[in-house]
């Protein structure tokens, strides 16, 4: 299946936080959704900028991984966002190295 066909497809994933009966939530309306969206990604891209990596969102259904010279993955959900930065950057990682932490701070 294409890159493309798989987004498509996608259910919501759990740290989506839409609302659904039963389920409580503080992301019930589309740009609540939309913010906590972006705080992820600001949040990833602190820890991958060690690695020269960026992570963007794709129309609000997935997510595109890409290293400083432009090569770029869609990634559905951010559970598969480390085991791809491995991939792309060529090496292992952990985002929660001591060391990593120290130096990107709070």
């Amino acid at each position: 299946m294409c890159a493309l066909c798989g987004v498509l497809g996608v259910e919501d994933h759990w740290s989506d936080a839409v609302a659904r009966p039963g389920v409580y939530t503080r992301n019930a309306d589309p740009r609540a959704r939309r913010a906590e969206r972006a705080r992820r990604i600001r949040a990833a891209n602190r820890i991958l900028a060690a690695w020269r990596l960026t992570l963007s969102d794709w129309q609000g259904r997935a997510y595109l991984l890409s290293t400083a010279t432009g090569r770029t993955e869609v990634i559905e959900t951010l559970a598969h966002l480390w085991p791809t930065a491995e991939a792309l950057a060529g090496r292992p990682f952990d985002p929660l190295d001591p060391a990593l932490q120290a130096r990107i701070g709070p």
